[in-house]
């Protein structure tokens, strides 16, 4: 291999590198895409939401959730749809909680 095969083939590399480190957006796309594939259980149902960006620039109260997973033929306890709320929303989740008073509202994390 001669010196210019060899530069060719380090800016290659370099321009891949590049887009995964620099290029948040697709790269943060391509996560959420990956981990969006299966929207198994009550979880999966609330991912579904997300991908759907349900909860995109608005914050949606626990009535609103519930009523969006049924029209989505996902059924559950109110106690296991907050159990999964709850763990979407921990601090590298999509999901962010915002207390009202003594209502918990939800939101896609920015």
């Amino acid at each position: 291999m001669d010196q210019k095969e060899i530069n060719k083939q380090i800016l290659k590399r370099l321009k891949r590198l590049e887009s995964v480190v620099f290029d948040n957006k697709k790269s943060k796309d391509k996560l959420l895409e990956n981990k969006f594939k299966d929207f198994k259980g009550i979880t999966g149902g609330i991912r579904l939401l997300i991908s759907k960006s349900f909860f995109k620039g608005k914050k949606r109260a626990f009535d609103e959730i519930k009523k969006d997973l049924n029209k989505n033929d996902y059924y559950s306890s109110r106690q296991s749809i907050q159990a999964s709320l709850d763990q979407l929303s921990t601090s590298k989740g999509p999901l962010v909680k915002i207390k009202e008073g003594k209502k918990n509202y939800y939101a896609e994390r920015k």
